[in-house]
């Protein structure tokens, strides 16, 4: 059988864990207004959320590549769902003291998982199948991950943030013990979720180590991919593109989770209630989805990796100065928008960063995971940015403007760069 027709049963597998991350990825958005309700935190406290979860992807992804090196693929799963399971448990005590110093070491628990569970996840999708359409199969992945990440916000939103205007309106004219049990209440409405979650998490790991999975050579993956004219390197620090790639997706980092993560909190700095805005990270998410289904359908027949992201990178940059140089609900729809191109930075990123690094792929991959810290870095800033400005809130947005511009250099020069002495002169790439 050739490798085309064995990885549909990997990707199913594989497909699942996609769902897994973006259910307890992009519930950071609903955690943020949440946290800063029930534990009293300012915009750049509450953003700390994101930065606790993506934190980890920095410290642990090194540590994950090594992992996989003796466990291999399939059992580094497994142990990623172990992990992430003791992360989500420690948000029961958290909620029983409301310690937020707790719920955050359960996130970095949790996203310390998640970071084995995509360093090998990510490599085994790239190089499953023919590397010319990573971004097509990351694609089907995406849908997996939003699909995932809209039924909780819609869940958790419900669960968490329901009246939440309403109980702002009554804290503010309570205090003392009165104040504090209404918050104590509050928090625990966080307990039963996430039994359930550390349940099912526990659940995955014994399914996926009792599936068929198997594992994959990435140095013959390598060999069979159409960069085959790549000559081999003695340090993975050889490959230009690679390095120019990491940066790429850190950055992509802030493009991506800002106008899911950060929406809310900016909408309410623009006077919108929660009641309204927690539903904007759920809109955004659907524009990611609309974006996932046209990277799968136009990647690579229409567009190439490189055309895909570079037409991100300026669409994504009109809107960064459309949501500044607007006001109210029309700014906000351009942070939502700025989701369809966010959808294809991560595939095209990752395809066009591992293509031909053969023995590499594990700590390439690594690396490139490392840099998603990104995701949390950013929305620190933005919301502090916010909090420095509360006239203006708009130029939180502008964080976006070198983000964009950096991808858009990798796009077009970047992923080409095979020597760092000399501009690439391999004219028949396609551009």
């Amino acid at each position: 059988m050739t490798r085309h027709k064995t990885y549909v049963y990997p990707m199913i597998i594989i497909g699942i864990l996609f769902f897994v991350f973006g259910f307890l990825t992009w519930i950071n958005g609903i955690l943020i207004p949440y946290f800063q309700i029930c534990l009293d935190l300012n915009n750049f406290q509450a953003t700390l959320v994101a930065f606790a979860s993506y934190i980890a992807y920095f410290v642990m992804a090194l540590p994950s590549a090594w992992i996989l090196k003796y466990t291999g693929y399939k059992k580094g799963m497994v142990v990623g769902l172990c992990v992430m399971a003791l992360g989500t448990l420690l948000f029961v005590p958290a909620a029983y003291t409301r310690v937020y110093p707790l719920f955050l070491t359960g996130l970095f628990i949790t996203g310390s998982g998640l970071a084995l569970l995509q360093t090998a996840a990510n490599p085994y999708v790239a190089i499953i199948g023919p590397i010319e359409s990573t971004a097509q199969r990351i694609g089907f992945m995406g849908l997996a991950n939003k699909i995932a990440g809209i039924l909780s916000i819609t869940i958790f939103g419900s669960l968490f943030l329901f009246n939440a205007d309403d109980i702002i309106a009554t804290l503010s004219q309570l205090s003392g013990a009165e104040r504090a049990g209404v918050l104590d209440s509050y928090a625990l409405k966080i307990v039963n979720p996430y039994l359930i979650i550390t349940g099912i998490l526990l659940l995955l790991a014994v399914m996926i180590y009792l599936s068929q999975l198997p594992e994959v050579d990435e140095t013959k993956a390598s060999e069979e991919s159409a960069e085959e004219n790549i000559p081999s390197k003695s340090s993975v620090f050889q490959y230009p593109y690679l390095i120019l790639g990491i940066i790429s997706l850190f950055v992509a980092g802030a493009c991506e989770v800002i106008p899911i993560d950060g929406i809310i909190i900016y909408s309410r700095s623009l006077g919108i209630p929660i009641e309204e805005a927690r539903h904007y990270s759920g809109y955004t998410l659907y524009a990611m989805l609309f974006g996932y289904l046209s990277s799968i359908i136009l990647i690579p027949r229409y567009l190439s990796q490189q055309q895909a992201l570079r037409l991100c990178a300026v669409f994504g940059f009109l809107l960064t100065l459309g949501a500044y140089f607007s006001e109210g609900i029309f700014s906000i729809y351009c942070l939502m928008l700025m989701g369809f191109g966010a959808a294809m930075l991560w595939g095209t990123i990752w395809g066009l960063s591992l293509k031909g690094i053969g023995k590499y792929t594990k700590i390439g991959s690594a690396m490139l995971l490392m840099s998603v810290v990104g995701g949390g870095i950013f929305p620190v800033v933005f919301g502090k940015l916010i909090d420095n400005n509360p006239s203006y809130p708009q130029t939180a947005v502008l964080l976006l403007i070198p983000c964009y511009l950096m991808l858009f250099v990798f796009s077009t020069w970047g992923y080409r760069l095979r020597n760092w002495k000399a501009y690439p002169k391999q004219k028949k790439a396609i551009i």
